[in-house]
C-alpha cells in the first residue's frame, strides 16, 4: 500500500521560513519523479515545485528564489523548504507522486501577521 505523508505545516509570519517533509511509503522516492503542489481558499491547485528522479528541479514563477525541493533518499522522504514566506504562499500543500497518481492528505501552512 502507498502512502504520502506530510507533515511541517503551520501558522508562520510574512519572512519566516518552514521545511515541509512528504514521507513516503509503499514507493521509493529516488526512482520517482516527486512533486509539491499547492492549494489557497478557492482556487485550483497549483504546481509548485518539481524533482525528477535525476535530481533535476524545478519551480513554479512565483516561488523562485524562495523554495526548495529535494530528496533524501535514505529517509525516503522529499522537502520543501520555504523561506521568506508571503501571505499568498497560504494554502493546503500536498505531495505527488505522478506515477500512480498518489496524493497525500495535505498540511496547511498560513503566512499571516
Amino acid at each position: 500500500q502507498v502512502r504520502l505523508v506530510e507533515s511541517g505545516g503551520g501558522l508562520v509570519q510574512p519572512g519566516e521560513s518552514l521545511r515541509l517533509s512528504c514521507v513516503a511509503s509503499g514507493i521509493s522516492v529516488q526512482f520517482r519523479n516527486m512533486y509539491w503542489y499547492r492549494q489557497a481558499p478557492g482556487k485550483e491547485r497549483d504546481l509548485v515545485a518539481h524533482i525528477a528522479s535525476g535530481g533535476q528541479t524545478n519551480y513554479a514563477d512565483s516561488v523562485k528564489g524562495r523554495f526548495t525541493i529535494s530528496s533524501d533518499n535514505a529517509k525516503n522522504t522529499v522537502y520543501l523548504q520555504m523561506n521568506s514566506l508571503k501571505p499568498e504562499d497560504t494554502a493546503v500543500y500536498y505531495c505527488r507522486s505522478p506515477s500512480g497518481n498518489y496524493w497525500g492528505q495535505g498540511t496547511q501552512v498560513t503566512v499571516s501577521s
